[in-house]
């Protein structure tokens, strides 16, 4: 088993129109033992702007830290949000800084930049960048995710919808991966306001 499955993780961020949504499962495992069914993998690191880590959770949540510590510190040189692009190369940075020894992390992240345009990216452990234009997966339910979300989205959907569309395509693919689950969470985020939800899988 390779060492980014050994928590088990499920994580997709979507673009609507002037607005995105981030979704994640609720499982922390230890290979197939559940640990915890309420853990967190989606951090906020301002108002438009977050981040979802897949893979080893210790790691994660190091990172989470590092990162918000380097966003703090811009926030207080520039007096000012850092872009969502500016972020990825800060991601993509630290990642690849480490990557003799890297961070056993799959980050997802999305947020609204310039004008509301909402931005997604995935990367590797290293640092490699994957932009898109429409959604983008990670964790070990990725390749279910890839399929329910090729079936399902369709551009320029309002808040609501998009809601739906993440959440049938979380849940239906962690039906489909042993070491995801236990529910979801849901963020849906607009120029105005932060939905924040949390769904109940088959097993709740």
């Amino acid at each position: 088993m390779s060492i980014f499955e050994y928590n088990g993780s499920a994580l997709i961020a979507m673009v609507g129109k002037n607005c995105f949504a981030i979704a994640s499962d609720r499982r922390l495992g230890v290979q197939l033992q559940t640990i915890a069914t309420d853990f967190q993998r989606i951090y906020k690191i301002h108002d438009k702007l977050y981040i979802g880590l897949s893979g080893l959770a210790t790691d994660a949540q190091t990172l989470y830290q590092r990162l918000f510590f380097r966003h703090k510190l811009y926030q207080l040189r520039e007096e000012r949000d850092m872009k969502p692009e500016t972020f990825a190369n800060l991601v993509s940075a630290i990642l690849y800084e480490k990557r003799f020894g890297p961070y056993f992390c799959q980050p997802v992240i999305a947020g609204l930049g310039d004008d509301d345009k909402p931005f997604i990216c995935t990367m590797d452990s290293i640092g490699a960048k994957e932009l898109a234009k429409d959604f983008v997966v990670a964790g070990t339910a990725s390749e279910s995710l890839y399929g329910a979300c090729e079936s399902m989205y369709k551009p320029d959907m309002e808040p609501e919808e998009l809601f739906e569309t993440v959440s049938q395509a979380l849940l239906s693919s962690m039906d489909r991966d042993c070491l995801s689950g236990w529910g979801g969470h849901v963020f849906v985020i607009t120029p105005t306001e932060v939905i924040e939800r949390t769904l109940k899988g088959r097993m709740d």
